[in-house]
């Protein structure tokens, strides 16, 4: 037998096992979070209310939440509430010899409910965090708006790992 023959022969063999497969494989709960077969994520998604987070990274957070969630337009009225708390604190990196920190490291962590507002039940709680280093400066101006930007990127990394958690559980629920 040639080797073109054999390889041929695979292939059709292979092909073969793949339309039987095909029925046992079928029956899969397998379900595409933003797909249209199971209920619309993306409009469940819009129907959760952000309630106010606390201090500056938390309204930007907030913010990045509400864009996620409704894209910018008007929000239908709501069926859930996402209620969250963050922490922030900052640590030193590159430490040199004298002991001055050439480099920070800001971090961020976030607690959230999910409480459904027809009888305020908690249904999803999740937790999340994220890490954004910047560099220390001489300039105070520096500083602080190195700071700020590494608030920023971690603000945005939190915000789209909620969006995440509560799409993945909503994907589940529609």
């Amino acid at each position: 037998m040639s080797s073109h023959s054999r390889q041929s022969r695979r292939h059709f063999l292979a092909g073969i096992g793949a339309l039987l497969a095909a029925p046992v494989l079928s029956g899969c709960q397998f379900k595409p979070m933003y797909g249209s077969a199971h209920g619309d994520v993306k409009q469940v998604m819009a129907e959760i209310e952000i309630g106010r987070i606390p201090g500056r990274v938390g309204q930007q957070i907030r913010n990045d939440l509400i864009f996620a969630t409704t894209g910018g337009g008007q929000a239908p009225k709501p069926s859930y509430r996402l209620e969250m708390a963050i922490r922030e604190w900052e640590e030193s990196i590159l430490v040199e010899l004298t002991g001055d920190a050439q480099g920070k490291l800001y971090n961020l962590e976030a607690t959230f409910n999910l409480v459904r507002l027809n009888d305020r039940k908690v249904v999803f709680r999740g937790k999340t965090r994220s890490r954004a280093a910047f560099d220390k400066f001489e300039s105070i101006f520096s500083n602080v708006r190195a700071r700020r930007d590494a608030e920023n990127r971690a603000a945005r990394t939190v915000a789209d790992a909620v969006r995440t958690q509560l799409a993945a559980y909503m994907s589940s629920t529609v």
